[in-house]
């Protein structure tokens, strides 16, 4: 039975208040141990939200949870004679309240209670990429510009984030990759939800992970499987044996993309032929284009990447060109 303040003397003290936590990502129910004990031992269990997820399961384990939303002066006085009340925080964490008990302390003329943050259930890794589905979902429904938005319409620029990604890598800019792997991120989930309205084929975000997912491990018989592999050279040899398994192709140049950009597509083609042990002669054919064929294939041969490498020329150049441009304008 919870105690009143008929039950415990003044002098047991200002008692204690318990702000429990709960993380919206995790189901409802699935508390820590410390917080059922903090529950069942609780003189009081206060909740503004009266829809909070978490007071059913409360409930439904025998606690008594009241729908109040208490001012500071007045969880104070409910702490008198050494109770313990547990406020189960809203979602934006009760700033109200805990401002107005440091306000309270500040005085120096209040006996305040011991005030403890007590998280209930924690977010594991990835939890987040819930949040970034959820507003996606919501953008989707309710944007005008997002609610049109194809798959076709959207291709340009998940090409764009790419490169904005590439460049921040080879910058070395922390924050900027960081941006850049959001916005690459957000072309993933925003074509997935698309994907989601399709009549006849519709597709989640979750099977995408999901495809992946099967993906890694069946690629992986050296860390899912017994297999076992030491160097780098054996991890791509199983990628390359399981990978040949699935697609079945025909041609090393089979599931190459013609449409990337052409130092790169033809590092790639040279990769695939050396990978393969095909000896394939270069064309004879004279012209700027096959000198730079030529120079790709060399590039990839000595584990250089020509796009990084010519992209790095370019900067240079560039820092050239404003060097001139400066002294020239002064």
């Amino acid at each position: 039975m919870n105690a009143t303040s008929s039950d415990v003397p003044a002098e047991a003290g200002p008692g204690r208040v318990l702000l429990l936590t709960t993380s919206h990502r995790v189901a409802p129910g699935l508390l820590s141990w410390p917080a059922w004990q903090a529950l069942h031992a609780a003189d009081r269990v206060l909740c503004a939200d009266g829809a909070h997820p978490q007071l059913p399961y409360l409930r439904e384990a025998g606690i008594s949870v009241e729908e109040a939303s208490p001012s500071a002066e007045e969880l104070v006085d409910a702490c008198a004679g050494g109770r313990t009340v547990v406020v189960v925080a809203t979602g934006e964490g009760e700033p109200a309240l805990t401002d107005g008990l440091a306000r309270l302390a500040g005085t120096g003329r209040v006996r305040m209670p011991e005030l403890e943050l007590l998280p209930a259930s924690y977010d594991l890794p990835g939890a987040r990429l819930l949040d970034l589905v959820q507003v996606m979902d919501r953008i989707r429904a309710e944007c005008p510009w997002s609610s049109l938005q194809t798959h076709k319409g959207l291709a340009k620029y998940g090409i764009e984030e790419a490169y904005e990604l590439v460049e921040a890598i080879e910058e070395g800019d922390r924050d900027e990759l960081r941006e850049e792997l959001g916005d690459v991120l957000l072309q993933v989930v925003f074509h997935a939800r698309i994907a989601e309205e399709h009549p006849e084929e519709p597709f989640s975000i979750d099977d995408v992970a999901g495809g992946i997912v099967a993906k890694l491990v069946h690629r992986h018989p050296h860390v899912f499987g017994d297999e076992t592999a030491t160097t780098p050279e054996e991890v791509k040899e199983h990628w390359l044996r399981t990978k040949a398994v699935e697609k079945r192709r025909t041609s090393v140049t089979e599931g190459v993309p013609l449409g990337q950009p052409a130092l790169a597509l033809a590092a790639k083609l040279a990769s695939r032929v050396r990978t393969a042990g095909l000896d394939v002669p270069l064309p004879k054919v004279q012209g700027i284009g096959y000198d730079l064929l030529t120079l790709a294939i060399r590039a990839e041969a000595e584990g250089v990447d020509p796009e990084a490498a010519l992209r790095a020329a370019a900067r240079a150049y560039r820092d050239a060109v404003q060097t001139v441009e400066k002294t020239q304008g002064a």
